[in-house]
């Protein structure tokens, strides 16, 4: 089931909580996009293989292209989503306890940012949007634990695989380059890496943006009063939307969090780059075609930490790491804890 645009607009129109859901929704993509998607060219600013800037301009222009082509092809990310929680009910209410979901996600979003912490937006709008589900069906029925558990598929995915892939690329190129002019070689990985970052950014607008998209369809079919499909269909208008709005934010607040990931956790080679980029994009294409909502920092802080360990155990700062590692695990259950009691007062007050 697809929605047109001028459906969309007369909705707004005509629901205040619609309007304020969609508002949230693209507050929480342009979060997104300054928290999230500098990840995928952190590597390449690190290793000076690009300045900020046109890093920054690289990364919201390939968000934009990988969330519109991808989803041309595949919306498996978006339908996981869709389904993963229970708004069924009172169409009112769904769109309240919608509503706090989203101001619960960025609340935490923001917060993350503020401190340079690179929190997983994907797991606060999986966290928030499940808090608010289990407060608006009154229990964990508001769970459909089937779809959910491609949560924790996508969370082991991307630890293993990713520290997994950067490590192994990094041990293959090192031995396959060591009789290799030193220079030479630097001046290939150079755009090697910006072709692989270009790629990461590319499949972060893929997956990221899908799980928005979803948000938006379910914030619709809720206003219209029609019962949940069992597929739904991404118009076209839709993608742009979000697409736009995740490269936005992309180049509004990328500086920090590229910093922090980029630079403090470990110092990278410009090979070592190429492989945590490529690591990276490989195990976003896996998920985002097979439907596993991950999270494009997790994925590629891991695949940064493999790359450092294969050169030795000390080029990690592991106090870095595990700083970020102790987000991730905070992430769920806190801003699940704050969807759920924002939910709760929302339905009361509206």
């Amino acid at each position: 089931m697809s929605i047109e645009l001028g459906v969309f607009l007369s909705t707004l129109v005509s629901n205040p909580a619609m309007l304020v859901v969609a508002v949230l929704n693209i507050g929480v993509l342009i979060v997104n996009g300054a928290t999230d998607a500098p990840n995928a060219i952190a590597t390449v600013v690190s290793t000076r293989c690009l300045k900020p800037t046109p890093a920054i301009v690289m990364a919201a222009c390939c968000n934009f292209l990988g969330l519109l082509i991808v989803t041309l092809l595949s919306s498996a990310v978006a339908e996981t989503i869709f389904h993963m929680v229970d708004f069924s009910g009172d169409s009112h209410q769904a769109l309240v306890a919608l509503m706090a979901a989203m101001v619960a996600i960025i609340v935490w979003g923001v917060s993350a940012w503020y401190f340079g912490l690179p929190t997983s937006q994907s797991h606060s709008l999986i966290a928030g949007l499940t808090g608010a589900a289990i407060a608006l069906q009154g229990g964990f029925g508001g769970v459909n634990w089937d779809e959910w558990m491609k949560v924790i598929y996508g969370i082991v995915l991307s630890t293993f695989l990713g520290f997994g892939l950067g490590w192994l690329n990094a041990q293959a190129i090192r031995r396959f380059c060591s009789g290799f002019d030193r220079q030479r070689a630097d001046a290939f990985f150079r755009w090697a890496q910006v072709i692989a970052g270009a790629a990461g950014a590319f499949m972060h607008g893929a997956q990221d943006g899908q799980k928005f998209m979803s948000i938006f369809m379910l914030a619709s079919l809720l206003a219209a009063g029609a019962d949940l499909p069992s597929t739904i269909t991404i118009p076209i208008w839709l993608m742009v939307v979000c697409a736009l709005s995740l490269g936005t934010g992309t180049g509004l607040g990328g500086k920090k969090i590229i910093k922090n990931v980029g630079m403090d956790m470990v110092k990278l080679e410009r090979y070592q780059g190429f492989c945590v980029s490529l690591a990276s994009t490989f195990c976003l294409i896996i998920s985002t075609f097979g439907g596993l909502p991950v999270s494009s920092t997790h994925t590629n802080t891991t695949a940064i930490m493999g790359v450092g360990r294969a050169k030795c155990k000390s080029a990690v700062h592991w106090g870095v790491a595990v700083d970020m590692v102790k987000t991730w695990i905070l992430t769920f259950p806190g801003c699940g804890i704050l969807g759920y009691v924002t939910a709760l007062l929302f339905l009361a007050i509206f």
